[in-house]
């Protein structure tokens, strides 16, 4: 499967892991990337001596290709940089800020560069500022998300008309059926987050893996929107948020109900009560917890399948 995002990051298939906070650690990116995909370790959630840890096992269970995941919106950042540097990991996924902030410096020191973006507006930033591709992530997606709610169906095509460089579809993706449908509306290749939550070598709790996987249609919304937007299950906490809302909260009222930790609660501490549980829309559709090179070969299996199907007679009209 070659095309412009294996040959730019040295990998078999265009499917790439997303760096979760609290679920992707050096055993799921390095399982990842050994199927080859690109497994990323999510740094939002670690301290800068528990981040080199991680690179530094990962390049131990790995000689393949791997990525880090910097959220610039958390400390560290810089300290993170200077680990990424030191330990040659050849490719970085920035998100939730600027992406003129650090790519050239990783650039200078041979760092491949990826920015996530929510909007048209966004990725053409990201083209400008010098990245190597971008991931282009619609509202169905886990975690924090675009405030403006634009779904993947829409905002690929949106993204790939305006951009020359390679365009990586997110959100609401989780088989070979949909990643056939992302390359289908213009995207080089596909991030899976959720998917990945459900495996086994993810580092979220047992109780929230078994949340994602006994999700149904409708069991998680987006909301936070005047903090910063994020997708969350109903849970308790949640029902506290929407009754906060309902009372009309200011957004420091917000900011107190949320407090801090919420995240590592809920996803790596297993608190369903009180934990923040963000996962997608996706997880509808997961129904069990396997290892992830497993999920690579389902998804792969299926693209297959279903692109072989879209080549016969059944779509002909």
């Amino acid at each position: 499967m070659k095309n412009r995002i294996t040959t730019l990051f040295n990998i078999k298939y265009p499917l790439i892991q997303a760096g979760m906070i609290w679920c992707s650690g050096w055993r799921l990116a390095s399982a990842v990337s050994n199927a080859g995909g690109l497994g990323i370790i999510g740094s939002g959630s670690m301290y800068p001596e528990v981040l080199e840890e991680q690179i530094i096992k990962c390049k131990q269970a790995t000689n393949k290709p791997f990525a880090v995941n910097l959220p610039m919106l958390y400390p560290d950042i810089d300290k993170h940089i200077e680990t990424i540097i030191k330990h040659k990991v050849p490719i970085v996924f920035t998100s939730a800020g600027n992406p003129k902030t650090w790519t050239g410096h990783l650039k200078e020191h041979g760092i491949k560069v990826v920015h996530v973006v929510s909007s048209v507006k966004f990725a053409k930033k990201s083209e400008e500022a010098g990245v190597d591709a971008i991931v282009a992530e619609g509202f169905e997606a886990g975690g924090h998300n675009g405030r403006d709610e634009t779904t993947t169906m829409c905002l690929i095509p949106m993204v790939a008309k305006e951009l020359t460089i390679p365009v990586i579809a997110a959100g609401g993706i989780g088989t070979g059926r949909g990643m056939l449908a992302a390359l289908n509306l213009g995207a080089d290749a596909v991030q899976i987050g959720s998917r990945f939550v459900a495996s086994t070598e993810s580092s979220a709790h047992l109780n929230f893996k078994n949340v994602v996987v006994d999700a149904k249609e409708g069991d998680t919304l987006l909301t936070l929107k005047e903090l910063t937007p994020v997708r969350l299950v109903k849970n308790p906490f949640f029902e506290r948020l929407q009754s906060a809302y309902n009372d009309g909260a200011t957004t420091e009222e917000l900011k107190e109900i949320l407090g801090r930790g919420r995240a590592k609660k809920g996803m790596f501490e297993g608190d369903l009560e009180e934990g923040e549980l963000e996962i997608g829309q996706i997880s509808g559709l997961i129904d069990s917890i396997k290892p992830a090179a497993e999920i690579v070969e389902e998804i792969i299996l299926e693209y297959r399948s279903a692109l072989a199907e879209q080549q016969n007679d059944k779509y002909q009209f």
